[in-house]
């Protein structure tokens, strides 16, 4: 790395650092609070205090995505890309939970496992409010209070780990679950770097979007959300069945799907490597590809399920989150208007067609995901590529959409797309999604007009740059030579800039 590029990397990495310090102090005025912190660390501090956090920690947010947009266009090596995570993340690691009360949730049904409540037919509600866990289930977000956990057994014998160390009290047991956050950033990133080199692609572009991504920041650092986990796991399963070890690999994605069940999609284009790396008649390999890594899944599926004592109740609590309209839901709103359009015009409830939208939006992406799986079979695209698209469309057609789902695609795209409109959208979508929510965990109308126009300058930006702008096919220079960066690529002038601009490098040719 030049001196220049040195010196712009360590300016934009304090200036992003700055950011995430602003957007963590603002944490502790208005972050998600709980109820009641017996300790007294987390409490509301008045209105002035309110203002105060509330223009600290947007101003901050902005700071750091502006910092993470100047960053990939720096041309930093892994090392310093790796730095620059550490400095990022640090700052939110002690903070209050951020942008979600969902943290609450996954401590109260780790106690109500412990306490032997099954958690796949009540919700949080059930704990004592004066025993262990009271203090989470009191802070759990209105809609989640008597809602059953969606989440596999895996994942609750985690959040049971977590509650039996901490004793259920509040404070600690947020710390331990933003442990196994943290884990799961690891995770990500030794995915990353080895998908990104099995691909040819450069492991600097692929950490930047994967996972120096202010959307996984706030999110998974700040929120500890478990789609962190669900994606490293996911993304670990792929490397290990494209290195051959497809036994351990779809195990390992058996687990992500008892962290939750999207990782299922996962297992499909491990049978389609499975299925083209065999032997035999092609009848033979499609059948193998096809029941091979979900027979193995499946086998961890019923022995984490027996293991955790939970039983098989999540089967039926997969489609609870649906009930709960989110705005990012294209086939939610379009069900929610027709089905008012109709009430008004007929009389009818809106509720079954609401519901009949929803569940055409799920049969188009899975038709989406066949036709891509068919591809990937037949060598149109590469089955790893072909996984990112697939869970982009499952994320864009599901019933219910939050900012953190775009995640499980964007890690998958960060590695292994070679441009096109799918790494733009992923990366201007993440720095848009971050306004989505309120750090209180609140969805504010003018939430989703900060993300439009961020969208906007967004994809100005990209067209500017693939038509020769500042930084345009750069590739990071101090990448070592196992990352296959050869050369650099080009642009057509479209919205199609990729991670660090110009930092992927020509597809090496591989055994596919």
């Amino acid at each position: 790395m030049g001196a220049k590029t040195a010196r712009t990397t360590g300016s934009v990495r304090r200036l992003g650092a700055a950011g995430s310090a602003a957007v963590a102090l603002g944490g502790w005025a208005v972050g998600t609070l709980p109820a009641h912190d017996p300790w007294g660390l987390w409490v509301s501090h008045g209105p002035a205090v309110r203002a105060a956090g509330y223009a600290l920690s947007y101003g901050g947010l902005t700071v750091l995505v502006v910092a993470w947009w100047l960053y990939g266009r720096a041309g930093a090596s892994v090392r310093d890309t790796l730095t620059t995570l550490g400095w990022w993340a640090a700052p939110m690691v002690l903070a209050p939970p951020l942008y979600s009360a969902d943290v609450y949730s996954y401590i109260a049904q780790g106690v109500m496992v412990l306490e032997g409540h099954d958690v796949y037919s009540v919700g949080p509600s059930a704990l004592d409010p004066d025993g262990p866990g009271g203090d989470a289930a009191a802070s759990v977000g209105g809609h989640w209070t008597d809602t059953p956990a969606p989440y596999g057994p895996f994942f609750l014998l985690l959040a049971r780990g977590v509650a039996w160390a901490t004793g259920g009290t509040l404070v600690p047991a947020v710390l331990g679950m933003r442990l196994i956050a943290l884990g799961s950033l690891v995770l990500i990133v030794w995915a990353l770097r080895n998908l990104a080199r099995e691909h040819g692609r450069s492991e600097s572009a692929a950490l930047w979007l994967g996972a120096l991504n202010p959307l996984l920041l706030i999110h998974v650092v700040g929120g500890a959300h478990n789609d962190g986990l669900m994606t490293g796991l996911m993304l670990a399963g792929v490397l290990l069945a494209l290195r051959g070890r497809w036994i351990l690999g779809s195990a390992v994605i058996g687990l992500a799907m008892m962290v939750k069940s999207p990782a299922a999609v996962a297992l499909l284009f491990v049978g389609v490597v499975v299925g083209r790396a065999a032997a035999g008649p092609a009848v033979r390999r499609v059948a193998k590809g096809l029941l091979a890594p979900g027979l193995v899944a499946g086998a961890v599926v019923v022995g984490a399920t027996v293991l955790g004592g939970t039983g098989f109740g999540w089967i039926g609590t997969q489609s609870v989150a649906g009930r709960i309209h989110t705005a990012l839901s294209l086939s939610s709103d379009l069900g929610l208007g027709l089905g008012e359009l109709l009430r008004l015009l007929a009389g009818t409830d809106p509720g079954p067609v609401k519901s009949a939208v929803q569940n055409l939006g799920l049969l188009i992406a899975l038709a989406l995901i066949a036709r891509l799986a068919w591809h990937a079979t037949t060598g149109r695209t590469r089955p790893v590529p072909a996984l990112g698209l697939a869970l982009l469309a499952l994320v864009a057609l599901s019933p219910m959409v939050q900012p953190w789902y775009l995640l499980w695609a964007t890690a998958v795209i960060a590695a292994t797309a070679d441009g096109g409109r799918a790494l733009g959208a992923v990366t201007v979508l993440s720095a848009a999604l971050v306004y989505e929510t309120q750090p209180s965990g609140s969805t504010p109308p003018y939430g989703f007009v900060l993300a439009a126009l961020v969208c906007v300058a967004g994809v100005l930006l990209l067209r500017r740059e693939g038509a020769g702008g500042p930084g345009t096919q750069r590739r990071a220079p101090a990448e070592a030579a196992p990352e296959a960066d050869t050369g650099t690529g080009t642009s057509n002038g479209t919205c199609t800039s990729t991670g660090p601009v110009g930092a992927e490098a020509p597809e090496t040719p591989r055994a596919r």
